[in-house]
């Protein structure tokens, strides 16, 4: 029999509908995995009992012959970025280190509301500020993956970045301690530990996710998305996770599409675009050998690939790293010590002096690096040297990929342009570790709905993933594209157990 935490959400959700087990067992299953890998640092907080009482509702449910809901059964993990009403969200930070919200963010509420119970609160880089799960006040997530050498004999044992700032997502859905979890995408936080964990993710159209109750990194960048093993399951979370919602501002007033019941993997009539710019000189071999396999599936599915080009992609990586801590700068402004928070206050200090304790204190060394640079340029003599600049090329961007639309219905990329790095190996060099993001920047600069899925391991058996970049809204050709490479890649490998 099928162990029950490898099962996936949509195998969950009809098992426990069919009969097949109780909800109360696969939520007792996954709590046990969560408290035997606790080595991996997935989660800052565990609510056993709060998957446990969701479960109890479901059996109760169906036993009494009750609608069940969408979700009923299922047990997922809640990035500690969103607020949980009753249980501590700290966005990794020791500034809001035992806050405990009296409310709940849209996002989780949807899916509580859905019938998911709440595994515990994922690890993440602080703020969301990382690429690779190191910058948490709670300490290093670790990937449940290993190096192999290329003999096939034992492999380094290097401690491996999960990607970030969704780290403990992905780390803890690779691990099988929880079947999906949620995730936040400011520059790639969803796409890239993904592809770092061999799992799915997908950020979809800024907008679609309401952004309430979500700790803010920059706010016209963040947008909440499922993780999860299979394409099919990120269908389902998302289509509970999506929705108008009117306490933000940014959310989009539509109605969400039903994606789990139009998922296809036949592209007949679909042009996949191949933006040259993705090549660049040096681009490592084995990524590259996988997006031409890619190119293949996706011909294969029926999809004819053209070229195209998007000449502003080179401006993307410095405009993010200037809009996205510009709005750093001011949403982390409210961090002062005085509403809520860590407050530092020395003897005999003023009020200025509490801001500037409180600040060094609670922030950690990358939250207060992108402060500083985004303080810098939204400075008198340099915004309209640098932030509006920036937006200026933003503009551009986004008006690439509008005239690569009209030749096409979805771009082909790479995820990310490595497979995952030892903990600690970029940590002195923030450059090195920002140039993780370059290939996932620019749909988020655009606002465009883009997806993460593995596609194979390279020659140390860690996984690759693709990128599937769409239209405005077009988060089904997206899921689409993804299931046509899940079905063709195969991908089986998971990690082997050493926690």
């Amino acid at each position: 029999m099928t162990e029950l935490t490898d099962l996936t959400v949509a195998e969950i959700r009809d098992g426990f509908r069919a009969g097949d087990f109780s909800a109360r067992e696969v939520a007792e299953a996954f709590n046990k995995n969560v408290a035997a890998a606790r080595a991996l640092n997935a989660f800052i907080v565990e609510t056993p009992e709060k998957a446990l009482e969701a479960a109890d509702a479901a059996d109760r449910a169906k036993a009494a012959g009750e609608p069940l809901k969408p979700l009923s059964g299922v047990p997922i993990g809640m990035k500690d970025l969103f607020c949980t009403e009753g249980v501590q969200t700290t966005a990794a930070s020791h500034m809001l280190e035992g806050f405990t919200p009296t409310y709940e963010s849209t996002v989780s509420g949807k899916l509580w509301a859905a019938g998911a119970g709440m595994l515990g609160k994922l690890n993440l880089d602080q703020f969301a500020m990382g690429s690779s799960n190191e910058t948490s006040y709670f300490g290093n997530v670790i990937s449940p993956w290993r190096r192999a050498r290329k003999d096939g004999g034992g492999g380094d044992n290097a401690a491996l970045a999960p990607g970030g700032s969704s780290g403990g997502s992905s780390s803890a859905i690779a691990a099988r301690l929880c079947p999906a979890a949620t995730g936040t995408d400011t520059g790639g936080s969803i796409r890239q530990p993904a592809a770092f964990t061999g799992i799915s993710g997908i950020k979809p159209t800024y907008g679609r996710c309401s952004r309430w109750g979500i700790v803010a990194f920059a706010s016209s960048l963040d947008q909440a998305g499922p993780m999860a093993r299979t394409v099919r399951d990120n269908a389902i979370l998302l289509e509970t996770m999506a929705g108008f919602d009117p306490k933000d501002s940014t959310s989009l007033d539509l109605a969400v599409p039903q994606w789990e019941a139009h998922l296809s993997s036949d592209l007949k009539g679909k042009k996949v675009g191949i933006p040259k710019e993705y090549r660049p000189d040096g681009l490592n071999a084995e990524i590259a050998a996988l997006w031409d396999r890619g190119i293949e599936w996706l011909k294969d599915a029926g999809a004819e690939v053209v070229d195209v080009s998007l000449p502003h992609t080179k401006y993307a990586l410095p405009t993010y790293y200037i809009i996205a801590p510009a709005e750093a700068s001011s949403n982390l402004a409210r961090y002062d010590g005085v509403r809520y928070g860590q407050r530092d206050l020395p003897d005999g200090a003023g009020l200025q002096d509490m801001y500037a304790a409180t600040r060094a204190l609670g922030f950690g060394p990358e939250v207060k690096r992108r402060i500083m640079i985004g303080t810098y340029v939204l400075s008198a003599g340099f915004y309209d040297a640098y932030y509006t600049q920036a937006q200026k090329v933003r503009a551009l961007i986004a008006r690439d990929f509008e005239q690569a639309f009209e030749k096409c219905d979805l771009l082909l990329t790479p995820t990310a342009p490595s497979a995952s790095f030892a903990l600690g190996e970029k940590q002195a060099d923030p450059l090195a570790m920002y140039l993780n993001d370059v290939f996932t920047v620019p749909a988020s600069l655009a606002g465009l709905p883009a997806m993460a899925v593995p596609g194979g391991l390279d020659a140390q058996g860690l996984p690759l993933g693709l990128q599937i970049i769409g239209k405005a809204l077009d988060e089904q050709t997206v899921l689409n594209a993804g299931l046509a490479i899940e079905e063709r890649a195969g991908f089986t490998a998971r990690p082997d157990k050493w926690w």
